[in-house]
Order: C-alpha cells, then structure tokens, then sequence
C-alpha cells in the first residue's frame, strides 16, 4: 500500500509499506478521508513537542471496514471512524476514568504511525459507527470531540458567557459546543477572514480581532463590564495563551486546549485575586466522540461547512506547505483517497 510519511520537519515522501493484516482484537479500515490538522501542521513546521522523525501523519480519519476481530457488532464494509487516542487501560489515568491522559498515550499519527495511507490497522475497541454519517462528516468527529471535552472540562452553564480563543477549526468546534451547552460564545482571533467566517456559518453573535488595541475594551461591554467567566485557549500559540489571562472574569476558568512548547508565564497576583482555575484539556473521551456524533445526527453541528480546500492524496505532498499560509484561506482541507 502507499503511504505518505514525514520524514523530517519541512519534508514529506511517498512510500510503499506492507499492507496490514488482521490480528486478534484489531480491525482494517481503508481510509477514505483524511482530515488535516494543527496537529499535523505543526509536525510539518517541527513544533509539536511530542513528535518524533519519521512519522506517517494523520488521525481525522475515516473509512471502510474491511474486517474486525473482536468486534460483533460492526460488520464488514459499512463506513467508520474510531478513536485515535490508544490507552493502556491499567495506568493511574485509565483507572480514574480518564484514558484521554494515559500515561502511556499512544495517539494514531503522532505518537505512532497514523493514517496517511491506503489501510490502516486500530484496535477494534476504538471503533466509531457511521449510521449514516458521510466520510467527510466522520472524518471530521475527532476535532470536534477535542473542542466539546474542552468544553465538557471547562463546566459551561447556561448563560455564562465564552471567549474562544483561536478561530481555526479546533476553536471552531469548541465554540459549536459552548454554544450547545448554552454559553454565549465570543470569537477572539487575529484573521478578520475567520472571525467573519465565525458570523456567517456558525453564527456567533460577537467577535473581535485581538489585534485592535481596544480588544480588551471590546469584551469588557460585550460582557457588560463582567469579563467572560471561561476562556478556552485554541491556538497553541505562547504570545495569545499568556495574553488571555487578562480576559478572565473574577472566578473564571481557564482552559488550555492549545498546546505549544514553552512555559506559560501569568502574574500571579492577578491570578490569585481571581481566584482564578487553570486547566489543560487533553484530546477527549468515547462520551465526547459520542455527543458529537449525536450532535451530528440532529443537525445541531454541520462540520462539512468547515472544510474549504480538497486535494487528492496524490498531491498532497506539494500542497501540504501552503496550508501553513494563513492567505490561503485554508480552514480544513481534506484530503480524499480513492
């Protein structure tokens, strides 16, 4: 089979590896879709810190199941997508119930190869039903399960009002869900393109481009002199995670979905007087890949609105680099397998 592999940062090829066979308890999908993500982005540019050369890339995935061990209730042929996060099951995390942080995470495309290939061998208890869902639409489940874990972390009540920071479509699905859960949600970004594209598709009522200098006045009336009371980081970028403390409310929470390599500097002062809550938010559970395939279901989530760019997995390879261009316009791109 044909796989695509990065080989170092900056550099992707085409390979030929074996084809995988079906072993006790596992499952052969051949992918159909391939979501790209800041994840794989940032394997690309070299900055994502648990990543190691070479790698094949991928885990917004989905397909046709060819086979499954251990796995009655799914049946050959029908579409699917799975769980990408791969837990040990006995570590202190799993046993607490939180399998998302497993000590010994093996995540499908960073921490082992992943999907950027024509089949793909995951443990059957990973897989995820299509009941009608499209490819694109079930590729498109684990961004959005990321965003409503987030969310699901930060406890989001009815009413309470939701900065998001980070309008690339991790931020996209967060707000979704904050939205589902009854917040009202506020779009912060530095890309008018995107905060528009928030107003349009997703109808948030308030966005503002964290590069006006009156931002923090902006939200300050937007929330009637309040502040929101959660903050939910999305763009894995040092400068806007530090920047966004200043936006929390008196007794806020604050979630870091956005992952980068440096070390998070606040002033503690204002922190404590806050009495603030810091928290990170760690890819998600089987209960968020379920809501968000109910979500789907009813209509309440459209993911398909997301996707701006398709490319064939043929040309992947030359256009990977410019989805790292922000004039690209470039919100997802799916890649598409024959």
């Amino acid at each position: 089979m044909r796989t695509l592999v990065c080989t170092e940062p900056g550099k992707l090829a085409y390979s030929t590896e074996e084809k995988p066979s079906l072993s006790k308890d596992r499952a052969i999908i051949k992918i159909k879709r391939i979501g790209i993500c800041g994840t794989d982005l940032h394997a690309f540019e070299g900055t994502q810190p648990f990543f190691s050369y070479p790698r094949i890339l991928g885990h917004e995935l989905s397909g046709e199941l060819i086979d499954a061990d251990g796995a009655s209730d799914f049946k050959p042929g029908e579409a699917v997508s799975f769980i990408p996060y791969f837990n040990c099951g006995t570590c202190i995390a799993c046993r607490r119930g939180k399998p998302n942080c497993c000590t010994h995470m093996q995540v499908c495309g960073v921490h082992i190869n992943g999907g950027m290939a024509e089949y793909l061998s995951v443990p059957s208890t990973a897989l995820l039903h299509g009941e009608g869902l499209s490819f694109d639409e079930l590729a498109l489940v684990e961004p959005l399960a990321i965003g409503a874990h987030g969310v699901r972390r930060a406890g989001v009540e009815v009413g309470e009002f939701v900065l998001v920071v980070g309008a690339g479509p991790i931020g996209l699905g967060t707000m979704e869900f904050a939205r589902i859960a009854g917040g009202k949600v506020i779009a912060l970004d530095v890309n008018d393109r995107r905060l528009q594209f928030c107003k349009d598709k997703l109808q948030v009522a308030h966005t503002v481009n964290a590069l006006d200098p009156n931002a923090f006045e902006q939200i300050r009336d937007i929330t009637n002199g309040d502040m929101p009371t959660v903050v939910i980081d999305a763009t894995g970028s040092l400068k806007a995670i530090n920047d966004a403390f200043k936006y929390m409310a008196h007794g806020a929470r604050y979630v870091l979905i956005g992952l980068q390599k440096g070390d998070i500097s606040f002033s503690h002062p204002e922190f404590h007087k806050r009495e603030g809550t810091l928290m990170s938010s760690r890819n998600a559970t089987r209960q968020d890949f379920e809501h968000v395939l109910a979500s789907m279901r009813t209509g309440d989530v459209d993911p398909k609105t997301y996707i701006t760019h398709r490319v064939s997995f043929d040309n992947v390879a030359d256009e990977f680099e410019s989805w790292l261009n922000p004039a690209t316009g470039v919100i997802k791109a799916m890649v598409e397998m024959p």
